[in-house]
């Protein structure tokens, strides 16, 4: 018996149109075409002070032409912030900062954070300093906003790449934007008005000594914070809840809320939101903490990565 295999003459997607489908087992697959706008928007600005390439769809971009080991004018540092409101995270190369001109710079975009749970570089209180080695491996593989656990979480932080692995060690960013205009319409619906529950337990009880529980609960209480902020500098509607600091998300059954929780946090992981940022000694990444969430990828054990983070204050979430 001779069969004959059935060829198609077009493409199978051919059929499917140009829109994001969920296919067999919940997979999501198809173009995010809800791009688009923010992509070319993005590609068709121009800036006065600096080059910049664009890395991203929606986020991400490499400036060059400007020398942050210098004293900078009031109209670059301007134009700078403009950059970050519309790129989520800016990116330098070949910055060899030192400590005080590494918080230096990040002073001109507002005053710091002294991080209560994470080691400094002891000379500089504001530099949370992260020396990862066989010994101290790294555990920040899981996607994140920095801080929600205070009332006013960072505003964004600047990252100072010291000591870098030969091969890995990246930093993943993802748009919290695209991921909100990203949902159907029903869960948009859903989550409009709901807010979260926020919780440094979660993430660094474990390094809190029984005796200083109590204390430090009364320093950093649990706080709420809307399930979707709107971006105070661009009114942009933003995702904002991550695995690492909410507890749940409040006026729902706890069932309703773990599920809900799980398919926002997932979100982050949608590949076409996200850039991967490969470092090189003196590397900067200069990201809005409210805009994006971000990743560091473990992957370089047993070797030694060492990283240096000035964290700008923000405002309270609305």
């Amino acid at each position: 018996m001779t069969t004959t295999q059935f060829v198609p003459e077009k493409d199978p997607s051919a059929t499917l149109g140009a829109k994001r489908k969920v296919m067999s087992g919940g997979i999501s697959v198809g173009p995010a075409t809800h791009l688009a706008e923010e992509r070319s928007r993005l590609g068709e600005l121009t800036w006065s002070h600096f080059e910049v390439t664009q890395v991203g769809s929606t986020l991400g971009a490499e400036i060059s032409g400007i020398d942050l080991t210098t004293d900078i004018n009031d109209a670059v540092i301007s134009e700078l912030q403009l950059a970050l409101d519309n790129y989520k995270v800016i990116f330098f190369r070949d910055q060899p900062l030192t400590s005080d001109q590494h918080v230096a710079f990040a002073k001109r975009f507002g005053d710091l954070e002294i991080h209560p749970f994470i080691p400094s570089n002891t000379g500089v209180p504001e530099l949370v300093r992260f020396e990862k080695t066989a010994e101290v491996a790294g555990y920040e593989n899981s996607w994140h906003h920095d801080v929600t656990w205070r009332e006013a979480p960072s505003m964004g932080a600047i990252l100072h790449g010291i000591e870098l692995p030969p091969v890995g060690g990246d930093t993943l960013f993802s748009d919290m934007g695209a991921a909100y205009d990203g949902l159907p319409d029903e869960i948009k619906a859903q989550i409009d008005g709901l807010t979260a529950e926020h919780d440094f337990m979660k993430s660094f009880g474990h390094t809190v000594p029984e005796d200083r529980k109590a204390e430090t609960r009364e320093m950093f209480p649990i706080v709420q914070h809307p399930v979707v902020i709107t971006h105070e500098r661009t009114g942009r509607k933003l995702l904002y809840v991550n695995r690492n600091f909410v507890n749940r998300i409040l006026g729902v059954s706890d069932e309703e809320s773990t599920a809900l929780l799980s398919y926002l946090c997932d979100q982050a992981a949608t590949v076409e939101y996200q850039i991967r940022f490969h470092w090189q000694p003196h590397s900067i990444a200069f990201w809005d903490n409210r805009a994006v969430q971000h990743y560091a990828s473990s992957d370089y054990w047993p070797q030694r990565r060492v990283m240096e983070r000035a964290s700008i204050v923000g405002s309270r979430p609305r």
